[in-house]
């Protein structure tokens, strides 16, 4: 099989095995350590809140991080952070660094300059964990199992809890970081995005085994389930394969360069075209708007508000029309901050090259800007259809299996494995994967995995 012939060549290489082997160590590592609770948290009235809450310890409000995380928070594991805090921190230097002139300078000094704004981020993650853990702590204190029982254990002082859980969960989010930059560094592939992708994969296998499993948990298949099983998983290729063809669909715009005569000998007159990414926003926007419709319901239930709290309900109108918009504005608001129209416009004329019928100069970043502007309604209306996707799948279940209100435990959790961020995140760190031990493969004069071009991963 050709799958075979690839992964023989690929171990044949002695570099490439080794880069995998570590990747495959420190992916290990980071699932045993998910899978660790803190010290000093009840396992027995941890279990019994588990039940009684679903899937996840933390219900709603924590779902984002508890699907990207692995289930850690679920497990109140050391891990329960999960990578979120150094992503946060580098989506904020992102953001300065294009409004700030100062860090703007800097980052285009190359690799020392990089290298000053990935330090400062690794600092800037520091406070973002502690601020994090005192929040998920209050949370573990603030709840309780079956009778009232604390999620504490009976032998261990409040006050000492509180301290070691705070500084396990931020000295467990920074091993994190350092882990994901150990596979950067000596692995294959981005470390950070791989350990995203393991604690998003990781829910695949629960939501099948729930979805064979009835209700009662008495561990015998339940043949009801499997129909929707069939439903999903063909719901599930059909995505993978859009959300592929969106990630690299292109809008590519025709370019010429400028002719030049040297003596008796012309230059230029080349064509070319430049790539632009319908989706250029990727999964930010998701994330974001995800994030802050957070906030909401967790207002309105501290202020005991049962209309807004109807109001924010997940699936309820106001919800996804507020979500929509949302991520509508953050898609706009990030491509202009990554895409700088007049930038483009200044080094095609400094090359000497133009767009056939549109002048050089101002009228170009024109161009440009009214064409990512269309471009940017399409990439945020496909965003908006998979983060929606899983409410539409849970409405598609209810009418064709006629589960009324309740279409099951692993429907819901199959349903959010399709849509929102896991499902952009997994394939992009997928295609970005492939693309570099593609790349590892091409070197050595080994065949890639496609016979026709090669695949473009993120950057690509």
């Amino acid at each position: 099989m050709v799958i075979v012939e690839h992964i023989r060549n690929m171990l044949n290489i002695p570099e490439l095995r080794k880069k995998l082997g570590v990747t495959l160590m420190l992916l290990i590592v980071y699932r045993v350590g998910s899978h660790i609770p803190i010290p000093g948290v009840n396992l027995a009235a941890l279990k019994e809140f588990e039940k009684e809450m679903g899937t996840s310890a933390i219900g709603g409000v924590l779902s984002l991080y508890d699907t990207i995380s692995g289930g850690a928070i679920g497990n109140l594991a050391i891990f329960s952070l999960g990578i979120m805090p150094y992503i946060s921190a580098s989506i904020i230097f992102s953001l300065l660094t294009k409004v700030v002139p100062s860090l703007e300078e800097l980052s285009k000094e190359g690799h020392s300059g990089q290298q000053k704004i990935n330090e400062w981020t690794r600092y800037a993650t520091v406070p973002l964990c502690i601020v994090q853990s005192i929040l998920i702590v209050n949370m573990i204190m603030g709840s309780r199992a079956g009778g009232g029982i604390s999620l504490i254990s009976p032998d261990v002082p409040k006050a000492l809890f509180y301290t070691m859980a705070v500084v396990t969960l931020t000295g467990g989010a920074l091993f994190l970081m350092w882990l994901g930059e150990q596979i950067t560094e000596y692995g294959v592939g981005n470390g950070i995005s791989l350990l995203i992708m393991a604690g998003i994969v990781t829910d695949l296998p629960n939501a099948v085994v729930l979805l064979v499993t009835p209700p009662g948990g008495s561990g015998e298949s339940d043949s009801s389930g499997i129909p929707i099983l069939v439903v999903i998983l063909v719901l599930f290729v059909g995505v993978v394969m859009g959300v592929i063809l969106m990630s690299q669909a292109q809008r590519r715009l025709p370019i010429q360069y400028a002719k030049h005569t040297r003596g008796r000998r012309v230059y230029g007159g080349q064509k070319a075209h430049l790539p632009i990414r319908i989706n250029m926003a990727g999964v930010m926007p998701v994330i974001f708007a995800s994030s802050l419709m957070i906030f909401p319901s967790t207002i309105g239930a501290m202020l005991g508000s049962d209309f807004i709290r109807e109001m924010f309900r997940f699936g309820s109108f106001w919800y996804i029309a507020i979500y929509i918009g949302m991520i509508y504005f953050f898609s706009y608001f990030w491509t202009s901050l990554m895409f700088q129209p007049t930038e483009w416009a200044n080094q095609m004329k400094e090359h000497g090259s133009f767009i056939p019928g549109i002048r050089a100069g101002k009228n170009t970043a024109q161009f440009l800007n009214d064409v990512m502007t269309r471009i940017t309604f399409v990439g945020a209306a496909f965003l908006c259809v998979i983060a929606l996707l899983p409410q539409m799948v849970i409405f598609l279940i209810r009418i064709i299996f006629q589960r009324g209100e309740d279409p099951g435990l692993g429907a819901w959790v199959g349903a959010q494995f399709l849509g929102g961020t896991g499902i952009l995140i997994v394939v992009g760190v997928v295609l970005d994967l492939v693309q570099k031990l593609e790349g590892h493969l091409l070197m050595r004069h080994y065949t890639g995995f496609v016979k026709r071009g090669r695949i473009k991963g993120r950057m690509g």
